[in-house]
C-alpha cells in the first residue's frame, strides 16, 4: 500500500517545498511581532508529546513572566479568536487548550486557526505578554516565531519517516531546518550512548541546532470522582485504562508494570466521548473480576468529558487522571534551560 501511496507523496512534496521556498524568499510574507514567541511542534501527525512539552516551557517561565499559550484548538466548535475564560469548555477553545487553562490558572490562553491574528490580539490585552508559546505551530508559517522547537519521537523519527499518504509526515524534512532546538521525546529511561550518535546522525542537524532527548514520566495518579477519593491506589489492583491519544504506547507500557491486570481501551486521538462511549466503558469496568479496580485516562481525555451531561454514569466506577510529564537526558535540562532563558531575556532587554 506504501508503495502505491507513494507518488501522492512525491506530488505533495513538490507542493510543500514550493511553499516553503515563496515564504523564504519573502514572496509570501511572514509576521514579526516585538514579543518572545516560542513555537513548539513536529513534522509528524500528532504523539510526540507537544502538550508535556508545552506544560515544560510553561513551568520554566511562568514564575519570572507573562506567560501565553497560542494554539490552533483543534475539534472546538468555535471560530476565530476566543480567549479562554470562567465558563469555557473543551468545545469553545479545544482539548489541550482547556487542559492548560485549567491546570495553571495563571497564565493567559488562547486559541485562533490564524496564529498571526492570534498573537496580535493578545498584543492588544491591558497586560500583554512578556511570551507567546504557539503550540503545534510548525507548519504555520505566515507567523514568524522567535525560537522553534521541533519535536520528533524516538520510535518514529522523522528522518526514518515518509510524507502522507505514504508515511506519517505531514511536512517534508527539509522543514526541519528551520528548527533551533530538536528534541528526541519519548525516550527509553536508560539511553546509551551508541543510541545517540546513532540517532543524530540519522538526524544531521545543522550547525546551529542543538538535538536534545527527553523522556516520558507519569506522575501520581489523580482521581476526579467522589468513588476514587477513598481508594487506596497503592494497593495492588486491575486497572481499566481508556484513552483517545496519538501514541498511547508508553502509557500502556507503564501501566502494564503498575498491575497484573490491564484492560485497555483504544479511541482516536482527540475522541469526542459519546453516551455509547461512557456505556462501553462502564460495561467494560463490570466486566473486571473483582473489587479492587480502578478506571484510569489521561488529563487529556478528562477535558473531553468533564463537561459531558454523560459524566454521571461514571459515579460508582473510581476515575483517575494520570498527569504526564517530561525530563531530560543528562545534562540536556540544564542545556535546553539556557537556551529558552538566554532567548527570553535578550528579548526582553532589548
Amino acid at each position: 500500500m506504501k508503495l502505491l501511496l507513494y507518488p501522492l507523496s512525491i506530488i505533495y512534496s513538490i507542493v510543500l517545498f514550493i511553499r516553503h521556498k515563496l515564504f523564504d524568499y519573502n514572496i509570501i510574507k511572514s509576521r514579526s511581532f516585538d514579543v518572545s514567541t516560542i513555537c513548539v511542534g513536529n513534522l509528524s501527525f500528532g504523539g510526540t508529546g507537544k502538550t508535556p512539552h508545552t506544560e515544560y516551557l510553561i513551568r520554566l517561565l511562568s514564575d519570572s513572566m507573562r506567560v501565553a499559550v497560542l494554539s490552533r484548538g483543534y475539534g472546538r466548535k468555535t471560530r476565530g479568536f476566543v480567549m479562554a475564560h470562567e465558563g469555557v469548555t473543551h468545545e469553545d477553545i479545544g482539548d489541550e487548550p482547556m487542559q492548560y487553562f485549567t491546570k495553571f490558572p495563571g497564565i493567559t490562553v488562547a486559541v485562533d486557526e490564524k496564529r498571526g491574528e492570534g498573537v496580535r490580539m493578545l498584543m492588544e490585552m491591558d497586560e500583554k505578554p512578556d511570551v507567546i508559546l504557539l503550540d503545534d505551530a510548525y507548519q504555520h508559517r505566515s507567523i514568524k516565531a522567535g525560537l522553534n522547537i521541533l519535536l520528533t519521537d524516538y520510535h518514529n523519527i522523522y528522518s526514518k519517516d515518509t510524507l502522507t499518504p505514504a508515511g506519517n509526515l505531514r511536512d517534508i524534512k527539509h522543514a526541519a531546518r528551520r528548527a533551533d532546538i530538536i528534541i528526541v521525546t519519548k525516550c527509553p529511561a536508560v539511553l546509551d550512548p551508541y543510541s545517540k550518535r546513532n540517532i543524530i546522525e540519522s538526524l544531521r542537524p545543522k550547525s546551529h541546532q542543538k538535538v536534545l532527548f527527553s523522556k516520558i514520566i507519569f506522575d501520581e495518579l489523580t482521581p476526579v470522582n467522589e468513588a476514587a477519593r477513598t481508594v487506596n491506589v497503592s494497593e495492588n489492583r486491575s486497572i481499566l485504562l481508556f484513552c483517545g491519544i496519538a501514541n498511547p504506547y508508553p502509557l500502556e507500557d507503564y501501566m502494564n508494570r503498575k498491575t497484573n491486570s490491564l484492560t485497555i481501551m483504544h479511541f482516536n486521538d482527540h475522541h469526542e466521548y459519546s453516551d455509547n462511549d461512557f456505556d462501553e466503558i462502564t460495561g467494560n469496568f463490570e466486566k473486571i473480576i473483582g473489587k479492587k479496580k480502578i478506571a484510569v485516562t489521561t488529563e487529556k481525555d478528562f477535558m473531553r468529558m468533564a463537561d459531558n451531561s454523560y459524566l454521571c454514569k461514571f459515579e460508582n466506577m473510581p476515575l483517575f487522571t494520570i498527569p504526564i510529564k517530561v525530563r531530560f537526558h543528562d545534562d540536556n535540562e540544564e542545556i535546553f534551560n539556557k537556551e529558552i532563558f538566554d532567548y527570553v531575556g535578550l528579548r526582553k532587554d532589548s
